[in-house]
């Protein structure tokens, strides 16, 4: 094999491939990277049995053949070379890779051992500009959760129906809902649960209007975007049901400034503990919500800012770390804030025009 490729190309595809590279796998060929030249283009994959990544890229292929090489390795050779071509030639077990005045030779993996990029039977699939997914992704990522044991609840429930793309997380503690038009949708409805950490290392891509594809195979999540393709295994499980968390109504609804809510609950948590309860005490008749915190052997806090609503008064307590978090997704100037009562969930919707929900457990307060 034997082939040339631009440094900034060829990093540029090492950078997402590298992400589908085993870190604790007993089997070295998992932690490398396979390269494939022919048909003057270099194709690389990266597999940890979970996630596979493949990625296409042009390159000046003289002789065509496959290789494996160590990920990480190769990667850091690669992203410390001059901005020049890249000359990569290997054969049996080594690999000599030169540019400009620098030149290494690697032990390289037999490429017969790396296992195949799975080939999936597409059922169903749906196509989203990539910077509308990316936005979705980030206004829920911060509600998915960690806790392995509670598989269900690290991914995010993805569903289509009549051409509105809708995707739900949550921890159980705080609940995260966005949605969009998708103009080409597919004509069939469409859900699965999808790792969270899967979703967000797509997101992280650079960002275009072109359309990412999200296609479902029987137990496989299918992603396509522009060379790049992604599988990983769909969560298996029943996602809880959300819509029965959602209040029908409520007998508050204030309106407040979001630059000022979060300066506010920044300030009025600054005694210190992570999981400070914030009270929000809503005054209908003056117009205000006031913050407070109380910290116990360290003291108490308060800020009083303006909103404007309808209701009646209430208070309510929040982890504030969840609120601020809620409040990182929101893009417009204004949040409303609806409470049933101070046993119930706080619900925070971002403005007219931006399709985010964000529900809140209270925090009991005495």
């Amino acid at each position: 094999m034997k082939f040339s490729i631009n440094q900034s190309e060829l990093q540029n595809a090492l950078s997402v491939v590298l992400k589908g590279i085993a870190t604790r796998s007993t089997l070295p060929i998992l932690s490398g990277i396979y390269l494939d030249a022919k048909n003057d283009s270099l194709t690389l994959q990266a597999t940890d049995l979970e996630l596979s990544i493949q990625y296409t890229v042009p390159a000046l292929v003289e002789a065509e053949g496959r290789s494996v090489v160590p990920g990480k390795l190769f990667s850091e050779i690669v992203k410390n070379l001059s901005d020049a071509a890249v000359h990569v030639e290997a054969e049996d077990d080594s690999a000599v890779i030169t540019c400009d005045t620098a030149s290494f030779s690697i032990k390289a993996l037999d490429a017969e051992d790396f296992p195949g990029f799975p080939h999936v039977d597409v059922q169903q699939e749906i196509a989203i500009p990539f910077t509308q997914f990316a936005s979705m992704v980030k206004r829920v990522a911060r509600v998915v959760s960690k806790d392995e044991s509670r598989a269900i609840l690290t991914g995010v429930l993805i569903t289509l129906e009549d051409g509105r793309l809708k995707m739900v997380a949550t921890d159980s503690y705080r609940l995260a809902i966005t949605e969009a038009d998708v103009p080409d949708a597919a004509p069939e409805d469409f859900q699965a649960v999808i790792s969270g950490a899967f979703l967000q290392e797509i997101a992280s891509l650079p960002r275009s209007d072109d359309p990412l594809r999200i296609a479902l195979a029987e137990n496989q999540i299918v992603v396509t975007y522009h060379e790049t393709v992604f599988i990983n295994r769909r969560i298996e499980g029943n996602f809880p049901n959300y819509r029965q968390l959602l209040p029908d109504s409520y007998t508050t609804r204030v309106s407040l400034e979001v630059d000022h809510l979060v300066a506010g609950v920044k300030r009025t948590s600054l005694l210190g503990q992570t999981s400070l309860p914030v009270k929000f005490d809503i005054n209908i008749a003056s117009q205000t919500a006031q913050l407070s915190a109380v910290a116990q052997d360290v003291g108490s806090a308060q800020e009083t800012l303006p909103c404007a609503g309808e209701g009646e008064d209430v208070e309510i307590a929040f982890n504030y770390a969840y609120v601020l978090d809620g409040l990182a997704s929101v893009s417009t100037d204004k949040v409303f804030l609806e409470v049933q009562s101070s046993l119930k969930p706080g619900i925070f919707k971002a403005d007219e025009g931006e399709n985010f929900l964000y529900l809140v457990m209270p925090v009991r307060i005495s």
